[in-house]
């Protein structure tokens, strides 16, 4: 029987988990320069590696739905991170880019549902007063993952080869599955509401508000994710980035992240998350055109407008992931969260194949109609202004005057 730590101790436990997925995806995009020369890949190829990995997350997501709340969520979550883990492995392991793209999809369909789990437990062991402070501290691994762990795997890449940042996730995920093993505590409390699973999937499909909440979840990711998958090509062979300088972009964005994650969740809890939701995106929008439309910069510059980006780009995720898990009740959130993690995951892959049907390498390196989906990011990102508003809250714990801090010796209420 694993230990029951404190709130916060398996809230850092799920950002572990949260890391090795993000680092596993992230580290793919800065390591598009070096898959293109050494596999001989066109923006459109890499795109589709990208897309590979969250298509098949969303698949996997939408069957996994009607059945994630029947069971354990602990014991979901490790059978799901363990095949993330060996996907992972096979990834450093293939031989050419058709055997890297099927180990990529393997690991986007466990990862998908890992990282769903992760998000349903904090939702189920942390108070709706302070979710989106919760939500904060384990989206931090995105910051940790960008400014640790991708700038360690470009390292490995460029001393080791590509396929060593791959063996360097499935080696650390392997010690993880063993710390979520030991600590994470059975999360039963779902399944002792007495209802009828297959009838509360159903009812959950015929929700309304359940629905605008995917259905914003999915524009708010396409506002992210249109320019992801080919910004480290397009900072390289556009803004005139040395590529050595590459890890420098993500150390300083995930140093911003990690310093302003928890505050954005603080602030949602305080003054509103649709309101902080908003004004992150409104910012988020005035970085993306800069870097869309900018010529070539000094490194200092380039570096600066990426700090900028990951502090409002993705901090809009912190507020924007807590009007989501609200939109629901308890019994209903696994499924949920895994439908909404199926809309993102699809979101995410069509817009890494929308960038490589507009985007076109020219042989000097430069990336023809970036901008383009510059103006699509902002254009989805406004609308997920929009959609946000319309997304109520359902949770029936939800308290209208919520605390801004979560307390570190807080002990989650979860079933053993």
């Amino acid at each position: 029987m694993p230990s029951r730590p404190s709130e916060r101790g398996i809230l850092l436990v799920l950002a572990a988990v949260q890391f090795t997925h993000i680092m596993d995806f992230m580290v793919m995009m800065p390591l598009a320069p070096q898959l293109m020369r050494e596999l001989d890949l066109s923006a459109a190829h890499f795109s589709h590696l990208v897309a590979a990995y969250s298509l098949a997350a969303g698949v996997v997501g939408f069957l996994s739905a009607p059945f994630i709340d029947r069971f354990d969520r602990r014991t979901l979550l490790l059978w799901a991170y363990a095949g993330f883990t060996i996907a992972t492995l096979l990834c450093g392991l293939a031989p050419n880019a058709h055997a890297l793209l099927i180990a990529r999809a393997i690991g986007g369909a466990f990862g998908g549902i890992s990282g769903s789990l992760c998000l349903a437990i904090v939702s189920d062991i942390v108070p709706p007063e302070r979710r989106a402070s919760g939500i904060g501290i384990v989206m931090t691994a995105f910051a940790v993952a960008a400014s640790i762990g991708v700038p360690v795997g470009l390292q490995l890449a460029q001393n080791f080869g590509w396929r060593s940042p791959f063996t360097f996730v499935a080696v650390f995920g392997a010690i993880v599955w063993c710390v979520a093993f030991r600590f994470v505590p059975s999360v039963r409390g779902h399944m002792q509401s007495g209802a009828n699973k297959g009838q509360a999937f159903k009812e959950l499909l015929r929700d309304a508000n359940a629905g605008r909440a995917i259905v914003f979840m999915a524009i708010m990711v396409l506002g992210h994710f249109s320019i992801i998958p080919l910004l480290s090509a397009h900072l390289v062979g556009d803004l005139a980035l040395p590529e050595k300088y590459l890890s420098w972009v993500y150390v300083i964005g995930g140093i911003a992240s990690v310093l302003t994650a928890p505050l954005v969740g603080r602030l949602a809890d305080r003054h509103g998350r649709q309101r902080i939701f908003t004004y992150m995106v409104i910012a988020a929008s005035l970085v993306i055109l800069v870097i869309a439309n900018a010529g070539a910069l000094p490194v200092w510059g380039t570096l600066v407008i990426a700090g900028f980006f990951f502090t409002f780009a993705s901090g809009r995720f912190v507020p924007g992931q807590a009007i989501v898990t609200l939109a629901v009740p308890s019994s209903r959130r696994g499924a949920f969260l895994s439908l909404t993690s199926c809309a993102r995951d699809l979101a995410s892959g069509i817009s890494s194949t929308l960038g490589g049907w507009i985007v076109i390498k020219q042989p000097n390196g430069h990336l023809l109609h970036f901008n383009y989906l510059g103006w699509i990011a902002v254009a989805t990102g406004l609308l997920s202004i929009v959609l946000a508003r319309t997304v109520r809250v359902n949770d029936t714990g939800a308290k209208p005057q919520p605390k801004p801090l979560i307390d570190p010796n807080h002990e989650p209420q979860v079933a053993g």
